[in-house]
């Protein structure tokens, strides 16, 4: 049997030109252009307009609830019973409930002290305080020195206990169920937890116990996170935006409409019959917060959201710590999202519109299409349709509803409105992190569970700035270049280039700027830089 001929495969052009590669590559693309690129294309555009109309409508909505609820005063103060704590001469402390309060910590050598220092400090009976520090870290030295100073703290009268474990099985939420099993607790009525590098105020247990106490409905008070690094860099000021608005906006409208929202796994309390009835901590993925909080939800309890009681945290300032965060928090939703989709729909304690608002509002809508719509739109499909004039994007989904979505969430920090710009470049590179996390928790990919306890410094710079120490910086290519960032940064910036040449929409403008925010956080940097002496 004859071989075929080239030229029965391919068309005489393309034969002519095989010596030249750009040609070669010009002929190919020109004959899948119209019946595979166009199409798909024009897809994408579509599947990204709605997404931005969902995102859009999800804002707005949120923008006129929050606008409402300071209208009409609606704080929790008024939504439910709330009396200040009184003391009586005669029954002595026995009026106040027992609290435990919970540090669960890993290898955190720079702000132990912290938050052992202030949950110390907390204005509440002492024979009606438990405190317990849940030691995971595997630095034997930190070890003896977190112990040391529970044992420092117990010497001045303080019940606080030093627990640790044999492994680390479940992360965190294993140390939190570990440490709730203990014998002492079992009188305990609810229990606080605070991370290493939270400091609350003395009066947060008396301003938060009082509304579970007249409130037998409440199963969770969930603070506010006040940022006490938040000038240190700008990617520190960038982070700080985009949490205040989830704190001034979204926890406050859960909490107004549905008396629901994200637990943030610190700076709150929780009433203990409430997780025990929700079934406890689990270790199924990496955000067991939300995941109880959800199950509590499904059983008919309520939260509320307390914006004005704010507990002093940290920032992860490093680029690194701050992308391990990022993956756990978007991977760790989708992948919640995934197991308990079906849970929610047949539930029948909790109405069909707190479902709805569950699954698409809390779920399906800002922990899903928020992070893929804001990578595939601005870094993949409106680039590429520059190299496709064929395929437009209307003015009001390119231009139009992403002005109007930025603006609404500068109303979280005000004073940082003129970062708005910044703030747009910075968050659309995380969304390649965010999105490559909530495919992976979508679909159950290998690092789903990847759990990396975020870095904290405290006063690590001003104690090696003090000391004036020699400064020594370690350059480990797998550290500060980031591949993914270049390639496309390179891909914005080559669709920047050919727009000026052939484009008509003057995108080039944005494609440069964008593809400097990405090679910039590609060879790293961005956020703050340890010295190593």
């Amino acid at each position: 049997m004859e071989r075929l001929s080239s030229a029965a495969v391919l068309p005489d052009s393309f034969i002519g030109a095989r010596d030249d590669i750009f040609m070669q590559f010009g002929l190919i693309w020109n004959l899948i252009k119209a019946p595979l690129i166009v199409p798909l294309l024009n897809l994408g555009v579509v599947l990204c307009l709605i997404m931005a109309v969902i995102i859009f409508a999800e804002r707005l909505y949120m923008g006129i609830v929050i606008v409402l609820v300071h209208l009409f005063g609606r704080k929790p103060e008024k939504r439910y019973k709330w009396e200040p704590m009184k003391d009586d001469v005669e029954l002595g402390s026995s009026t106040h409930p027992m609290v435990l309060v919970q540090i669960p910590m890993f290898n955190e050598r720079e702000v132990y002290q912290l938050s052992i220092g202030a949950v110390c400090g907390l204005s509440w009976p002492s024979d009606r305080l438990i405190i317990q520090v849940l030691d995971d870290s595997t630095d034997t030295t930190i070890k003896a020195m977190v112990e040391r100073e529970c044992q420092r703290w117990a010497s001045k009268g303080i019940n606080i206990r030093y627990e640790i474990r044999d492994n680390r099985t479940g992360y965190k939420s294993g140390a939190l169920k570990e440490g709730l099993n203990r014998n002492y607790v079992k009188n305990c009525d609810y229990v606080a937890i605070f991370d290493a590098d939270f400091q609350p105020e003395p009066d947060f247990l008396c301003r938060t116990i009082p509304f579970f106490i007249h409130n037998s409905n409440i199963a969770l008070v969930q603070a506010r996170w006040r940022f006490v690094n938040s000038n240190e860099c700008m990617m520190t000021r960038l982070q700080e935006m985009s949490l205040d608005y989830h704190f001034t906006v979204e926890q406050e409208v859960g909490s107004s409409t549905h008396a629901f929202f994200g637990f943030n796994g610190t700076a709150g309390v929780w009433r203990i019959a409430a997780i025990n009835e929700a079934g406890g901590w689990k270790d199924r993925t990496t955000v067991e917060d939300m995941d109880l909080a959800v199950r509590a939800s499904l059983k008919g309890w309520k939260f509320v959201y307390l914006g004005d009681l704010q507990v002093k945290s940290e920032l992860p300032s490093t680029f690194k710590a701050y992308r391990h965060q990022q993956h756990r928090w978007s991977c760790g939703p989708a992948n919640l999202f995934r197991k308990m989709v079906l849970d929610i729909i047949r539930n029948k304690k909790v109405s069909v519109w707190q479902k709805f608002h569950v699954i698409y509002s809390f779920f399906f809508v800002r922990k899903i299409i928020a992070h893929i719509n804001a990578f595939l739109f601005y870094c993949i499909v409106l680039p590429a349709t520059v190299l496709v004039p064929e395929v437009t994007v209307p003015k009001w989904g390119g231009v139009y509803i992403p002005t109007i979505i930025t603006l609404l969430n500068a109303v979280g920090t005000p004073r940082s409105a003129h970062l708005l710009v910044f703030w747009i470049l910075f968050e659309n590179v995380m969304s390649l992190h965010r999105t490559k996390a909530t495919i992976i928790g979508l679909l159950e990919g290998s690092s789903v569970n990847e759990w990396i306890v975020t870095e904290k410094l405290g006063d690590i710079l001003k104690n090696k700035v003090g000391a004036k120490a020699p400064r020594k910086f370690r350059f480990r290519i797998g550290e500060r270049l980031h591949l993914t960032e270049l390639a496309v940064g390179c891909y914005l910036f080559f669709c920047g280039c050919y727009d000026v040449l052939f484009g008509k929409n003057n995108y080039f403008i944005f494609f440069y700027i964008q593809a400097l925010a990405f090679f910039i956080m590609g060879f790293g940097y961005v956020g703050t830089f340890v010295p190593t002496s």
